[in-house]
């Protein structure tokens, strides 16, 4: 799937041009369809590769750009489900509505100001749209439909976000499918028309909570260049600022090191992304607090209003592998009005090395490797390519990596247990055969017969 920006008739045809056959990465993604009232809200977008899916973080910026210049009201259609392949299967060709099920949006983002069409975004950054653009409007989301909304005052200075919930067809059928995206189509219309008559200028959002079609194997074309069999998909480029080290005043050099991709936190369903806050600072305020030693160190990360998350680790002899290991023993989020533990014994490495993972998160969508300890708590917390190391640092730079991922994955392990059946069933034939014998004893046709005897 490609990224792109765009406005007029060529909306659709990036979409049907992103569903031609391709890799597919294993992630599930949705598409995101932006646009506004109000034109240049965004202008010049960075290109992406063909392939790109859009991540949580990204996709904040192409809305901090459109919340912090455009309107203050935010319509956020919200699907259950969607596929970039739904337009693609049902919408109209290269501008052509008569045979499309969906000729109000098209209509729409050909004629509004500023459009924008994000065909693949992670589905994680969709299913936290609602809780981002509440932190960011600072309004709770309002739940409508075209009969409420007409009884709605907006107003141009005051902040609104209004989620309409679109749902989708539980049926395989097609036909289902297309006549409730037809549907769908009708109350978007009717709902941006309410909006027009009152001249209420707005910023809209569609997307899904997950998408309607999940390929779960790469397809094949002629010259494809992409994805081949038992190679690894290209990742997307890492953020290239360097880990948070801590430096004990006591000893020489660095003794904590800590980077990640992204880093978030949610209080009462509210994201506050600490990314930047955490990789882009310089001074010693951010880790102030923190220590180390040879069997303990603790990094503390301090942010505003009183925020901090500490990491405590803990380094082990164990006399099996005749080597120390260290833990991930307990992390801690905690402000000026509540706290909370989260457990992650998963997390442990040799302490000669790092502790790698693509997912540290209490959520359960990413297997729950923090376990919270914390009764009625209503933190959460999520990192992405989390490494830290806490003991043997050498400079800048981590030891080599333990990453979480298991050697032996689901297809490796078929392939051994097909494997094991089919010399299980291979040895007890050749057994079967090897134990065969011929007969030491023949009848003879032309020798006298047996008499048995008969008795009364």
């Amino acid at each position: 799937m490609k990224m792109a920006a765009v406005t007029g008739p060529f909306l659709f045809s990036v979409l049907l041009i992103s569903a031609l056959p391709r890799s597919v990465t294993p992630s599930q993604q949705v598409p995101v369809l932006l646009w506004s009232s109000e034109s240049s809200l965004w202008k010049a977008q960075p290109s992406s590769h063909g392939g790109h899916v859009t991540t949580d973080l990204q996709l904040g910026q192409y809305l901090d750009s459109a919340l912090s210049s455009g309107p203050r009201n935010v319509l956020l259609f919200l699907q259950e489900k969607l596929s970039v392949e739904d337009f693609t299967a049902f919408g109209g060709v290269y501008g052509n509505k008569q045979d499309s099920v969906f000729p109000n949006l098209e209509s729409i983002m050909e004629s509004s100001p500023s459009s924008m069409v994000l065909p693949a975004v992670d589905w994680y950054a969709a299913n936290i749209l609602p809780t981002y653009l509440k932190e960011k409007l600072g309004v709770s989301p309002l739940h409508v439909d075209q009969s409420t909304l007409l009884e709605l005052r907006l107003n141009e200075t005051i902040p609104s976000l209004l989620v309409v919930r679109l749902p989708y067809a539980n049926s395989a059928g097609l036909m289902a499918a297309k006549d409730l995206l037809r549907a769908n189509d009708e109350v978007i219309g009717q709902v941006l028309s309410t909006l027009k008559a009152e001249g209420v200028p707005y910023t809209a959002l569609l997307t899904a909570l997950r998408p309607s079609r999940v390929n779960r194997e790469s397809d094949f074309a002629v010259g494809s260049l992409g994805r081949q069999l038992l190679a690894s998909p290209t990742p997307a480029p890492l953020p290239s600022y360097p880990p948070v080290a801590f430096r004990n005043g006591t000893q020489n050099g660095t003794c904590i090191l800590f980077w990640a991709s992204n880093i978030s936190v949610f209080m009462d369903q509210a994201l506050v992304d600490l990314t930047n806050s955490t990789f882009n600072r310089t001074g010693d305020e951010l880790t102030a607090g923190s220590t180390c030693n040879t069997t303990n160190a603790v990094l503390v990360l301090n942010y505003e209003n009183g925020l901090q998350v500490r990491f405590h680790l803990e380094s082990r002899w164990y006399r099996v592998s005749a080597r120390p290991w260290f833990s991930l023993s307990r992390v801690e989020v905690s402000n000026a009005t509540s706290n909370a533990t989260f457990l992650a014994s998963q997390v442990s490495a040799p302490s000669s090395y790092s502790f790698h993972c693509q997912y540290v998160s209490s959520l359960s969508v990413h297997d729950s490797l923090l376990i919270s300890n914390t009764t009625g708590s209503k933190w959460q917390l999520h990192i992405t390519n989390f490494q830290i190391q806490g003991f043997n640092v050498t400079g800048l730079k981590f030891s080599s990596a333990s990453d979480c991922a298991g050697f032996f994955s689901p297809g490796i392990w078929m392939g051994l247990i097909t494997t094991l059946l089919f010399v299980f069933i291979l040895t007890y034939g050749l057994h079967m055969v090897m134990n065969l014998k011929t007969m030491d004893r023949f009848d003879d046709p032309k020798g006298p017969t047996i008499a048995v005897p008969q008795t009364e």
